[in-house]
């Protein structure tokens, strides 16, 4: 299966669905626009914004209306007995309308994790046995909690790096793609699951990249916790079977920077002794929209970065032996050092006519 999705043909009709997939969700996010205006469901700029207008909140209602029933139409045409493909997909349709409740009104904090954990906690359960994130390296309930842990930090930073004009559909793309690359290129071994999460992994990057065109700086909209936390969600889901089937190299290259920027910018915090729960706007790519890069510079700057992860990780699939997966993994963070340095450092008159 895997080895028709990579020929020719297969392709080009991946693609046509994947172009089709990001106009149905261009169309619908342009719906959920007026219909969050006519709710007032506005984010007011505060001294945490990075932006200067009202602007609806909640976007990501576009993204997964459209892609959570495709996600699960290529799961029952392929893998009709997969429950635990659907039990994400309900899951993380719960925690978007979970998520939708907080971007109304903030619930307590824990009631969130709480929620996040339980999510998680189930789809791990229905994981097989056979298959393990740490490739053996962990006992098996070492590996699971293991493995929650990191989905649960995967679901909450994605959520913490939404915080600029495009960041956040960037990032989607860029994971999403990249995961149905790596699937693609990876040849027949991973069969019809290979086949449905390549596919799932494409159509969530596709309603990302309808949305974006909103998002785009100025923002007409903004995704919301709604977006960001099933995104988070569902994505994490598809990095984790990833390293089960094996590639584990390009699931920690995929999300370098988004896991880098979340997870120094919060050890940083909290060894500062805040609270680091609460907004603010210290991530590397605020601390650049702040020096006067702009929105646009820095998310094309990001996406710019991420292609570089994206074809190291593709490298990664091809490559055999420890030397040179530990290459892999040294041109990942040098690459990600390389982001976050510039995005630490960088001034706009050096960024004049560039990326």
């Amino acid at each position: 299966m895997m080895a028709e999705l990579a020929s020719t043909g297969s392709m080009a009709g991946a693609l046509a669905l994947a172009a089709l997939t990001a106009g149905a969700s261009w169309m619908v996010t342009r719906w959920v626009i007026g219909w969050l205006h006519r709710r007032q469901v506005l984010d007011h700029p505060n001294e945490r914004s990075s932006h200067s207008a009202p602007t609806p909140r909640g976007g990501g209602i576009g993204i997964l209306a459209v892609a959570l029933p495709l996600i699960a139409a290529v799961f029952w045409l392929h893998r009709p007995g997969d429950i635990e493909a659907f039990v994400v997909v309900a899951l993380a349709a719960a925690l978007a309308a979970l998520s939708w409740i907080d971007d109304l009104r903030d619930l307590p904090v824990i009631v969130r994790f709480g929620a996040h954990i339980a999510a998680v906690g189930a789809a791990l359960a229905l994981m097989p046995d056979k298959l393990m994130v740490f490739q053996g390296l962990l006992p098996f309930a070492a590996d699971r909690i293991a493995a929650g842990l990191l989905w649960v930090w995967f679901i909450n930073l994605y959520n913490f790096m939404d915080g600029i004009d495009g960041l956040a559909g960037v990032e989607t793309i860029a994971i999403g793609t990249g995961i149905f690359a790596v699937l693609a290129s990876a040849g027949p071994d991973t069969g019809t699951g290979g086949l449905t999460v390549a596919l799932a992994a494409l159509l969530t990057a596709a309603s990302a990249a309808g949305f974006l065109i909103l998002n785009w700086h100025p923002a007409r909209v903004f995704m919301g916790d709604v977006g960001s936390i099933a995104l988070g969600y569902l994505l994490g889901w598809m990095l984790l079977t990833l390293a089960a089937w094996g590639f584990w190299t390009a699931a920690l290259i995929l999300p370098a920077y988004y896991l880098a920027d979340a997870t120094l910018t919060i050890a940083r915090r909290a060894l500062a002794g805040e609270a680091v729960w609460r907004a603010h706007k210290k991530h590397f790519y605020q601390r650049a929209v702040q020096r006067g890069l702009g929105h646009a510079r820095v998310a094309r700057f990001i996406a710019a970065g991420n292609l570089f992860l994206a074809m190291i990780a593709l490298l990664s699939v091809q490559v055999v032996g420890w030397k040179s997966v530990a290459l892999c993994l040294a041109a990942g963070a040098v690459v990600t050092g390389w982001m976050l340095l510039w995005l630490g450092r960088a001034l706009p008159a050096e960024s004049d006519g560039k990326i």
